[in-house]
């Protein structure tokens, strides 16, 4: 079993899913049950699948979670763009939210790799 919280990715998706609360608060009240929810729960799986992957026995169950946590990333990267598009968020909010997406993505890849490595040297 692994410590989640001492992982730099899940520290960084935990930003990010605090950030995406705070985006989706001033979103229009029709939007609460719509992209809100969506960017809100996207962002949470992030996290929240890293923490699970650490929780199970095994390299095999934890590459199938951040597998699970970099698919939510790639959901959120585009519910951010809708939303931009949709003038739910500012371009500067945009911006700075899409870059941690980009930056979390690019962890999780490291991070599947090196559990890949892992799980072939056990072979």
């Amino acid at each position: 079993m692994k410590n989640f919280r001492s992982l730099l990715v899940w520290q960084k998706g935990h930003a990010l899913t605090l950030a995406a609360y705070g985006i989706t608060a001033s979103f229009p009240k029709h939007e609460l049950y719509g992209l809100c929810s969506q960017i809100r729960r996207a962002s949470a799986s992030i996290p929240t699948n890293i923490a699970e992957g650490c929780g199970r026995k095994g390299n095999n169950e934890f590459h199938r979670f951040l597998q699970i946590a970099a698919g939510s990333a790639s959901e959120l990267e585009y519910q951010l763009l809708l939303a931009r598009d949709l003038n739910y968020v500012s371009a500067n909010d945009y911006t700075r939210l899409d870059r941690s997406v980009c930056e979390v993505k690019r962890m999780l890849a490291s991070l599947l790799n090196k559990v890949d490595a892992d799980r072939q040297a056990e072979c």
